[in-house]
């Protein structure tokens, strides 16, 4: 009798505890609290709805499951004068279990592989270039200046006066505009298709700006290009989402984004290769 009142105490000890945790995450997530900063670019409505899909699905598994766990370990609680049952197999139950999951994952994968599509197609002709650099722990930035040309670099140019290697020696360099790592900010315009091209000079590091739902990492030696179409005004953080070192933490930016005016008149103001690297 004992032993049989110990095992319905811890039953439903492990219902309850249970039945309190799927209510706090459901809470904590219907209510946002830790939710993605407010979306600023155009690309990043679909990836919230597919975002939020996701969630939704995997929430009501995650609820269906947790219950269904408290409710048998409770209604099968320790009774010593109980036989343990025992059933082979249940087919229709087994392919139910096995269909389902399938298909919602196939549509999952489906909505996300059109959703990368749309993100990494081409961007449209005359789209707003710059280029950003990752540097243990900062970020360096490169503008093409009034011919809309970056100009070529090298490595084995880098030096304190040119930390980005740009050679000068390149006609399309000379109006080139650039910031070393941790200085000047990322300038954009509002409502214009931005390409950003991202480039490393030591490690990996991965250009990351929530509120515009775009991550995508730089790799040493190559050039990756990323864009995106900015849709609200406003100074927004630009911060390293790859674990680059013992300074990552450290590694952020400032995104300003203003119509395309006020971008060109700031660009207008600042120095040129021509006018930094003797």
């Amino acid at each position: 009798m004992v032993k049989k009142q110990k095992g319905s105490i811890h039953a439903g000890l492990f219902l309850l505890v249970t039945i309190l945790i799927v209510l706090a995450a459901v809470v904590i997530t219907a209510g946002r609290f830790w939710w993605l900063p407010p979306l600023a670019s155009e690309h990043g409505a679909w990836t919230d709805r597919l975002f939020v899909v996701t969630l939704l699905i995997t929430g009501i598994v995650f609820v269906l499951v947790q219950i269904a766990l408290a409710y048998f370990v409770f209604r099968h609680r320790d009774d010593p004068e109980r036989r343990a049952a025992y059933f082979h197999d249940n087919k229709p139950l087994e392919i139910t279990w096995t269909l389902v999951p399938a298909v919602i994952m196939t549509l999952l994968i489906v909505s996300g592989g059109r959703l990368w599509s749309r993100i990494h197609q081409s961007p449209p002709e005359g789209a707003y270039e710059v280029e950003v650099w990752g540097e243990q722990f900062k970020w360096a930035l490169r503008y093409p200046g009034k011919d809309g040309q970056f100009g070529r670099t090298d490595i084995r140019l880098i030096n304190d006066t040119n930390p980005l290697g740009i050679d000068t020696k390149d006609p399309a360099s000379k109006d080139d505009i650039f910031f070393p790592a941790g200085e000047g900010e990322l300038h954009l315009p509002v409502g214009e298709p931005v390409v950003v091209r991202l480039r490393s000079k030591d490690v990996l590091h991965s250009f990351y700006v929530p509120a515009f739902r775009v991550k995508q990492d730089a790799v040493p030696g190559m050039v990756i290009k990323t864009w995106f179409v900015p849709t609200k005004e406003g100074e927004f953080e630009l911060v390293c989402a790859e674990l680059c070192g013992l300074g990552h933490y450290q590694m952020r930016g400032i995104v300003i984004v203003e119509p395309m005016e006020k971008v060109q008149e700031w660009l207008s103001q600042q120095q040129t290769v021509m006018d930094v690297i003797p």
